[in-house]
């Protein structure tokens, strides 16, 4: 067996790999958390400085702290990411230097999925992005000639020796390193950097010592870097609720990664422990029986009795929650004969053995990551962490068993705009600029149409808001797509949900239509009138027309005043100060978003109105308390005025 190299120091690490490998180095790094973040520093430092070296880094997902502007962006969020990631954290400073145009030219940064919108002004990111569906990345990757490959691993001692978990990304290491041998290319060096937070995941992510040629221990390791939870409004909410009508008892669930999937995960939280206020939400959102009828057909309105399996390329927060409830719990055996037995009712979730969740990799809270190292100490059977190619498609010798695991699938993910034709937007725009990428959505899209009962469902809000105004997200055309219309399904926005499969293109429209916000349907059925898509003699039902956020409002605020709809429904990072202060600079930055907004700001300001509870707190929170200058007494003013026009309930309304 090949000895392993151990460092403790970081530098040295970088020098002997230097020293090993050449002025060259192409780097493979796992996306998101599986970067190693000071060692790969420690390599931008060496090639970055000395322009006689090339640096590659091929991976996805460089997660940086968000940059506050100066004002009170920085106030409020500097304090908030000091303690939420520790003084100490570090950001890789490749991605910093990519994000503010200070690449050097003979550093290249090769992502296949982008942090999304933070690269749109990033020259370098913009042209060095390579689209590619996540199952094909291991592939290409092979041909790349890689010399190097850096990952963050757990670390476990024990009567079998040394052994290592992939942990938080197993994705695309191993694929790729089968690739590599399939191909006959060298092996690249492979360095192991032990971190004593990250969860020790067994079974398919564990590998034995002599995976890795080098180990890397530092004596200091900063926190994981932790996603703060999200607020979830009123418009996401109803979003989750028709949503989650349509998931089907003892099937499996795929979900992303926000707010709208927030919204979701409490929804059926709400489905299953207080069923009887979820039906009658469900009534209120839904006068037309639209989604009545298709989870008639295709999913459900009872709690949950079978329970969920879950097969996601990423395993996050609301998987957590799904299992504390009781949800997911439906097992599965990677054993055709025994997933067999089960489909036959002959085996139960109460059967030792298998999995109930499966992912290629994880990303979420620091509660997450506790939560996968309780499972694994008294379930290790729980959580399978596994190859992206076992979870993103039904290809291969695994294709039986997938499709017996994934025996009523939902897929429900995001996108950012659709057609009314059914094509949808989701990474990019028309001209040509990535916002994030396609990732493993065309994945489960086309493995929605594979499986025998499965379904794709994307969601999105009906709506956004930028200085110009409102905007409806549902478009007659887009010059930019990622998923084709010949691959529609259903799509779901807070006005309920359009099932397009199999149906013809005025159908589809229809149907579209019917989940727009109303203030765009008259010029959308126009459109299609004018190219034929639509009956001329066609009519827009009036109870379209109440598709409109202050309509939602008046069906959401009852849930929202009895405590269902919570703002933070799985507890928030920032205080209770904090969130107050949250609601009002997001209306503060709405309402300064055009002409008009600065005008009414400007007049508030100046009568900002009667003090409210926890002004005085808020204040000293942000440093204006005692305002020492001209800006900051500004500064105040326009903080005092958005706290006192903020809505008393904390929670963003929909109009956006």
């Amino acid at each position: 067996m090949p000895t392993i190299h151990r460092h403790t120091d970081t530098e040295l690490c970088a020098l002997d790999i230097v020293a090993q490998l050449g002025s060259t180095l192409r780097i493979a790094a796992p996306l998101g958390l599986g970067k190693p973040h000071g060692l790969l520093n420690a390599l931008y430092r060496l090639s970055s400085g000395d322009e006689s070296r090339s640096m590659r880094l091929y991976t996805a997902l460089s997660l940086t702290r968000p940059r506050p502007a100066p004002g009170l962006e920085s106030r409020f969020l500097q304090p908030f990411l000091d303690r939420h990631f520790g003084e100490d954290y570090e950001d890789l400073q490749y991605a910093v230097d990519q994000a503010g145009n200070a690449l050097p030219s003979h550093i290249a940064i090769h992502e296949f999925y982008l942090q999304s919108g933070a690269l749109l002004n990033s020259g370098s990111a913009q042209r060095e992005y390579i689209s590619q569906n996540y199952t094909h990345v291991a592939r290409d990757l092979a041909e790349q000639e890689i010399n190097l490959l850096v990952q963050l691993v757990a670390r476990r001692e024990g009567p079998q020796g040394v052994h290592y978990s992939l942990s938080c990304n197993p994705d695309l290491t191993l694929d790729f390193l089968d690739r590599v041998q399939a191909a006959g290319k060298p092996r690249p060096l492979c360095i192991a950097v032990v971190h004593p937070d990250l969860p020790y995941i067994s079974g398919h992510a564990e590998v034995p010592e002599d995976f890795f040629d080098v180990e890397l221990t530092p004596p200091h390791s900063p926190k994981l870097f932790a996603l703060p939870r999200q607020p979830v409004d009123l418009a996401e909410y109803a979003l989750g609720i028709h949503a989650s009508a349509l998931i089907k008892d003892g099937g499996c669930l795929q979900i992303g990664i926000g707010a709208l999937s927030d919204a979701l995960v409490k929804a059926l939280l709400m489905r299953q422990q207080d069923n009887l206020v979820w039906r009658r939400a469900l009534v209120a959102l839904d006068p037309g029986r639209t989604t009545h009828m298709l989870a008639a057909r295709s999913g459900g309105l009872a709690p949950l009795v079978k329970g969920l399996y879950g097969a996601s390329e990423m395993v996050m927060d609301g998987f957590m929650h799904l299992a504390k409830a009781g949800i997911l719990k439906r097992r599965c055996w990677d054993n055709l004969a025994l997933e067999r037995a089960a489909a036959n009712g002959e085996l139960n979730s109460a059967t030792p053995g298998g999995h109930y969740l499966r992912g290629a990799f994880f990303l979420g809270s620091r509660e997450l990551y506790e939560w996968l190292d309780a499972t694994e100490a008294a379930d290790p059977d729980a959580i399978d962490m596994c190859r992206v190619s076992n979870v993103n498609q039904l290809y291969g010798d695994h294709q039986a068993l997938a499709t017996l695991q994934r025996r009523g699938a939902r897929f429900f993910n995001t996108c950012m705009m659709a057609t009314v034709l059914g094509s949808a937007v989701s990474d990019g725009l028309e001209d040509g600029h990535v916002v994030s990428g396609v990732g493993g959505q065309y994945n489960f899209v086309a493995m929605a149409h594979e499986l025998p009962d499965g379904r794709s469902a994307l969601l999105m809000r009906a709506t956004r808001r930028d200085r110009l105004g409102v905007h409806s997200n549902i478009r007659w055309n887009y010059g930019h797509i990622t998923i084709p219309r010949h691959l529609r399904d259903l799509f779901i926005t807070e006005y309920g949900v359009a099932d397009l499969r199999g149906k013809t293109d005025s159908e589809c429209i229809e149907a579209m239509l019917s989940i727009c916000d109303a203030r765009f349907l008259d010029a959308l059925c126009a459109e299609a009138k004018s190219h034929g898509k639509l009956a001329a003699d066609f009519q827009i039902p009036e109870k379209w027309r109440r598709h409109r956020p202050d309509c939602l409002q008046e069906v959401m605020a009852p849930l929202q005043q009895k405590g269902y709809l919570p703002k933070f429904p799985f507890g928030s990072d920032f205080t209770e100060v904090e969130q107050q202060l949250l609601t009002a600079l997001s209306s503060l930055k709405s309402s300064s978003s055009n002409w008009r907004g600065k005008y009414d700001l400007l007049r508030a300001a100046l009568r900002p109105g009667p003090e409210v509870a926890g002004e005085t707190e808020a204040l000293q929170r942000m440093g204006l308390a005692q305002p020492a200058t001209l800006k900051d007494r500004l500064q105040r003013r326009l903080l005092l005025t958005a706290l006192r026009r903020a809505p008393a309930d904390g929670v963003q309304r929909s109009g956006a």
